[in-house]
């Protein structure tokens, strides 16, 4: 039986530890996690019985695999949820599943509501051109948006960078309104110095042309078949947030006699012949090696080359050291009211609006987004009659200023930036929570560009597969990390040595195949 030890435990490495021993007999398969709790940045932290969701993860795909896997480990409801019901809204639900205010592991059908918050008007996300929008932006930003895009129709820009990329798709007064200042935010680089890559896979075939057909559908109620993934308008969603599906898929490989190391950080990799032999690793203080025979990593690429025990070349050691990352820091802040008035024809509980998300253009403030975990799920707040549960997500670097700021300190600039935006009166906050993610969005710029040289270099070590959104730096969604890992896995049981088709998710022009 050969022992296959995989660095991770976020969606990529579980999967990973699922599948192998789901598919052969083998294999003993070994997790090392350095945290204490499984998910990666997936994982659901629980504060005084209001549940966060660090990012937002929608489970959405159109990988017919991915979406059988989910399936599998959980179903979806199949009785209305509590929202539902208290509002008599009406959904289409799974025949014979199960009914979420009885069963715990399930996974609800949400409706997908996010809007762009700018000079206090909503604006749907991605922009539609409706008659909301075109009054909120007035006729003037109108008339200079519609002869700026034209101009982009006639004079494309070479994509070499994500500014052109979004100009050639949106002209460049839409541009400068909704999406140069956001990326600043999220990314601390100007868009002219972030490769078009991430706009690739982030954005594929997002474009004013594509909201007009989508528009036109709506009217004429054609279905879309093309509809691009982030015009999707419903997802699954485990009814504590995606940590629980998580928990569920580990508590599905204990069964299978895997096992889950927690608290176990990787320090040290060691090589022989161009193989790994052994994984060391610390926990609680103590140092554990541990031989095996197969290695599936899921850690940051600079780490994984920093753990190296063999010499690296320096042009090598100098792409992974300098592989940039941005870091993410999310207040959780449970409040009485909010001030932003529901104008939709969506029915809520309380009248509040009903987004998942709202997207903050306004460069001001440091705020990027804000999460209403009532809305992800009614199941995430203790009590949703009464109280509205924010994630208010920060942008940073590791040791910046933000970063390094005390709880409280960061808490309270996090409600004075809402109080600031007339979202909230500073009186109605009740409990406030933060937490901080390193490493939490791989990002593409500075070595970003010859990343290929070290894909090489890793493909070289027979024994080694790199999976998941920090195994590969790339900006994965959850279904494309856990297809990486299923790739790998059929790679694994087949000895087949070629990786291409690993490294080659999440590289298409489209978002996956069309089923």
């Amino acid at each position: 039986m050969e022992t296959v030890i995989i660095i991770g435990a976020g969606p990529a490495g579980l999967t990973a530890a699922y599948e192998l021993l789901k598919n052969s007999n083998k294999y003993k398969v070994i997790i090392l996690e350095s945290d204490r709790q499984v998910g990666g940045i997936s994982k659901t932290i629980n504060y005084h019985n209001n549940h966060m969701d660090l990012g937002g993860h929608r489970f959405f795909t159109k990988n017919e695999e991915v979406m059988n896997l989910w399936k599998e480990i959980m179903p979806i409801q199949g009785k209305k949820s509590f929202d539902d019901k208290v509002l008599g809204r009406e959904k289409k639900l799974e025949k014979d599943g199960p009914d979420p205010e009885v069963t715990d592991s399930l996974f609800l059908i949400r409706d997908r509501i996010s809007r762009i918050y700018y000079l206090k008007h909503f604006f749907n996300y991605p922009i539609t051109l409706s008659i909301d929008t075109l009054k909120n932006l007035g006729f003037v930003n109108i008339i200079k948006g519609g002869f700026s895009y034209l101009k982009s129709i006639f004079f494309k820009r070479k994509e070499s960078s994500l500014e052109n990329f979004y100009i050639n798709r949106f002209g460049k007064k839409l541009y400068k309104m909704f999406f140069e200042g956001y990326t600043l935010k999220v990314w601390g680089r100007h868009p002219s110095k972030i490769s078009a890559d991430w706009g690739s896979q982030r954005a594929k075939g997002l474009s004013v042309l594509t909201v007009i057909k989508d528009n036109i559908c709506k009217i004429l109620h054609i279905t879309n078949k093309n509809k691009e993934t982030s015009l999707i308008e419903s997802f699954y969603y485990p009814k504590y947030g995606p940590g629980q599906f998580f928990e569920e898929l580990e508590k599905k490989i204990l069964k299978k006699k895997g096992e889950v190391r927690t608290g176990c950080t990787v320090t040290n990799i060691k090589i022989k012949n161009k193989k790994i032999v052994s994984v060391i690793y610390k926990n609680n203080g103590k140092e554990v090696e541990l031989k095996g025979d197969i290695f599936i990593s899921s850690m940051p690429l600079k780490d994984l080359i920093e753990s190296f025990s063999i010499k690296v070349e320096p042009d090598i050691k100098r792409i992974a050291t300098n592989l940039p990352y941005r870091d993410f820091m999310t207040v959780g802040l449970l409040v009485k009211n909010l001030k932003l008035k529901n104008t939709t024809n969506i029915r809520t509980i309380r009248n509040m609006i009903p987004d998942c998300w709202l997207y903050i253009q306004d460069v001001s403030v440091k705020l990027g987004r804000i999460q209403i975990f009532n809305n992800w799920s009614p199941y995430m707040v203790e009590n949703p009659i009464d109280n509205i549960w924010l994630g208010l997500e920060y942008f940073c670097n590791e040791n910046d200023s933000l970063w390094n700021m005390s709880d409280k300190e960061f808490i309270n600039k996090a409600i004075d930036e809402l109080v600031s935006m007339d979202i909230i009166n500073k009186e109605d906050v009740l409990d406030s929570h933060l937490e901080r993610v390193k490493k939490a969005y791989p990002a593409y710029f500075d070595t970003y560009s010859e990343i290929d040289k070290l894909i090489t270099y890793l493909n070289k070590f027979s024994n080694l597969y790199c999976i998941g959104r920090n195994g590969q730096h790339r900006y994965n969604n959850m279904d494309h990390s856990m297809l990486t890992s299923m790739i790998a896995v059929k790679k694994i049981i087949n000895n087949d040595k070629d990786k291409t088709e690993i490294w080659n998710v999440n590289t298409e022009k489209v978002y996956h195949e069309e089923k």
